[in-house]
């Protein structure tokens, strides 16, 4: 049997005695599993499944949504594709059922590329690349697109993991998120901008950690503190182990997303995906985070995803 995501390339490395293990796949270019020996650092889904809730995918050339799929380019109406038929929004960008060309594999590291060529609602020709590498902190990933094109052409991106410990439940992790500021939504399009203090418990201020079972959360958040360039999120067990996801300055935004009903292999579960965004949701109508790419022009960033106390 072929899988529905397509190729499935595997990269590996020993760290003091410790196996990492990633499997990256050929559609989406999502990231289909990560472990440290045996614990796995994010939700993974089987070979022979489609990943759930965008689960690893890599969204571009907009994270979230595009209200109404509409945006207006140069005073003249963009109509994108539907893609979220119940909030009648385009949703998550243009690459997640596209396959992505391998360009390089070894052991530790893959690089795949998939174009976004003009279509409707999209006039633009963008080259991508994705990049997984394993090292010595962990999982690395970097992302770079290339306007390939003759016009000046909108970018934006995210990535769209669900961290994990393992098989630790949910009622033994906490999730700290360094992120000072919350969009409010109507049907999950930001509103406004506002500090995590004054928004309801439905977006609450994940700076000092929250217990994972206490959230039910799918915001885009901001104000993203960095040191040293980088910023992190953790998702700890009760004795400090587990993930941290860290971005670079090119994603000084977050969604993070708290379902209760994730359909992981062993049944439901709660858990977080932690999605660093380049810009928030709606940014083609918004110009938040939205960044111009003039012709030959290249945008560049990275996160990644270290073990902590394993």
């Amino acid at each position: 049997m072929r899988p529905p995501t397509g190729q499935q390339f595997t990269i590996t490395r020993t760290v003091d005695g410790r196996r990492l293990r990633a499997t990256i796949t050929e559609v989406a270019a999502a990231l289909r599993e990560y472990l440290v020996d045996d614990i796995d650092l994010v939700e993974p889904f089987p070979e022979d499944k489609r990943p759930a809730k965008g689960q690893g995918i890599v969204l571009a050339p907009w994270g979230g949504r595009v209200a109404g799929g509409d945006w207006t380019l140069d005073g003249e109406v963009q109509r994108l594709a539907i893609s979220e038929r119940d909030l009648g929004n385009a949703s998550h960008g243009l690459l997640r059922y596209t396959a992505y060309r391998m360009l390089e594999h070894d052991e530790s590291k893959v690089m795949l590329q998939a174009t976004i060529h003009p279509q409707t609602g999209w006039p633009f020709l963008v080259d991508t690349f994705v990049t997984y590498e394993l090292t010595d902190d962990g999982l690395v990933v970097t992302h770079e697109a290339i306007n390939a094109g003759t016009a000046k052409a909108p970018w934006a991106m995210g990535a769209h993991p669900y961290l994990a410990v393992g098989d630790v439940p949910a009622e033994q992790l906490t999730l700290t998120v360094p992120a000072a500021t919350v969009f409010t939504a109507v049907d999950l399009i930001p509103v406004e901008e506002v500090l995590v203090d004054e928004m309801p418990a439905s977006a609450p201020d994940l700076r000092g950690g929250r217990a994972l079972t206490e959230l039910d959360v799918d915001h885009n958040y901001g104000g993203v503190e960095f040191h040293g360039g980088i910023a992190t999120s953790t998702l700890l067990d009760r004795e400090g182990r587990g993930a941290a996801l860290w971005q670079d300055a090119a994603f000084p935004y977050v969604v993070v997303f708290t379902p209760s009903d994730f359909p992981a292999a062993d049944g439901p579960r709660h858990v977080a995906a932690v999605e660093p965004m380049s810009a928030p949701a709606n940014a083609l109508n918004s110009g938040q985070g939205l960044v111009w790419l003039e012709a030959g022009e290249t945008w560049r960033g990275q996160w990644g995803i270290s073990p902590v106390g394993l």
